[in-house]
């Protein structure tokens, strides 16, 4: 039997309408929101001033072991520091975001950014060693703490600026660099909800695919019997009525139970026998023997139509099909066998990559991977059969049986 290739994967489906209006109102987001930019920012100064305070901290004891002096301002006047150069932080981070890096203007305005943010820590530092002595020495004045003319002051103000000048930066590239990973993050729920979106669109055209021709030709068979035979043509509107109903509530779907499938089965079979009368014969598994699983919507729709279509082609004897439903070990087996004449093997060849067998091919790849397969083949020299492989989909005790034939 020749096996048919598969699709490549696509990730498992929800409801067209969901997905479609997921897909629809997802937007990529351009910039953090300010909850995200104040958290980073506050737990990136808070590294900072630790890490700072500690290195004070440390070279000060270190130091120690040479010079009585006091290089470097107390802790407590480090943290003031940093408390009071914090808010100028968070506003200057959450300016960068906003302005972005997408034309040279808003370059410089982030170079600007950066400059002033820089050159006020050190300030800051003179405020907050102006409050501790101040505390300490009641004499103490602000504009005693910073001698604008000494060029040792002027090093030291430079020494700061450009250290904070880094770590302003460091701070900048790590929400910068959140903000594109958000950003790549939501591309690619975008992406992926319009991906499934797509595929679950496919997959209803797909389910929907039962041939306007054989419409044509039940319709015709109808109008036919209106005058010569109208109950029959009743009963054939009631019927199609039927079909055409399950296969919109089909459609609806990705998955029916197996019973379900076989009344469209045999709905669509019955139909097809009056339309032939004795040139077709059916032969479907009983309901009541059929296990309790579930298999995509219309999945034999396919190889129904194919059988009556391609196994009436050119054969002046009666056709028979008959459905057969198995389970082996953990996989559901169905069969679809219709009896043809030797020459019309040719044609069966050709027609194997059709629509028919594609619907199903990706269907079956969309929902089960590798884990389903489809089969075609000459079954005996009169006989030509389809066979889907697929795992169960139980819904209760009776989901998983001993390898048995459940046929007519």
């Amino acid at each position: 039997m020749n096996s048919v290739p598969w699709q490549p994967d696509i990730s498992e489906l929800g409801s067209t309408s969901a997905l479609t209006t997921d897909a629809a109102r997802m937007t990529v987001r351009t910039t953090l929101s300010f909850k995200t930019m104040f958290t980073i920012a506050t737990t990136f100064w808070v590294y900072v001033t630790i890490s700072n305070v500690l290195y004070a901290n440390s070279m000060q004891t270190s130091l120690a072991a040479f010079s009585d002096a006091q290089f470097f301002a107390p802790w407590t006047s480090r943290v003031m520091q940093h408390l009071l150069v914090y808010p100028l932080f968070i506003v200057c981070i959450w300016s960068s975001l906003r302005v972005d890096w997408q034309s040279w203007r808003a370059i410089v305005v982030q170079v600007l950014l950066a400059g002033c943010f820089s050159a006020l820590p050190f300030f800051a530092m003179t405020i907050a060693e102006h409050l501790h002595n101040q505390h300490g020495n009641k004499n103490a004045s602000l504009g005693s703490m910073f001698t604008w003319g000494d060029p040792a002051e002027w090093a030291m103000w430079l020494a700061s600026a450009t250290s904070f000048f880094l770590t302003y930066g460091f701070g900048v590239a790590l929400a910068t660099g959140f903000k594109l990973y958000q950003r790549f993050r939501d591309s690619e729920l975008r992406f992926t909800a319009m991906e499934r979106a797509w595929s679950t669109a496919r997959l209803s055209a797909l389910r929907m695919q039962l041939s306007p021709h054989t419409l044509f030709n039940l319709l015709n068979t109808i109008r036919g019997n209106i005058k010569w035979e109208p109950a029959m043509a009743q009963t054939m509107v009631v019927q199609l009525a039927d079909l055409l109903r399950q296969l919109l509530n089909a459609g609806e779907t990705e998955f029916s139970r197996l019973r379900d499938e076989l009344t469209f089965v045999r709905l669509y079979l019955e139909l097809q026998q009056k339309r032939f009368v004795d040139r077709l014969t059916l032969s479907l598994p009983n309901n009541d023997a059929l296990p309790a699983t579930w298999v995509p919507s219309l999945i034999l729709q396919p190889l129904i139509e194919n059988a009556v279509v391609h196994g009436l082609a050119g054969n002046k004897q009666s056709v028979s099909v008959r459905v057969e439903v198995r389970v082996d070990d953990s996989m559901l087996v169905l069969r679809v066998i219709n009896t043809y004449t030797p020459p019309s093997s040719d044609h069966y060849q050709k027609a194997s990559p059709g629509i028919g067998l594609r619907n199903i091919t990706e269907r079956l790849a969309v929902h089960f991977q590798d884990r389903a397969t489809l089969t075609t083949g000459p079954l005996t020299d009169t006989d030509w059969c389809a066979e889907i492989r697929l795992p169960m989909l139980s819904d209760g005790p009776q989901g998983r049986r001993n390898e048995s034939t459940i046929g007519p």
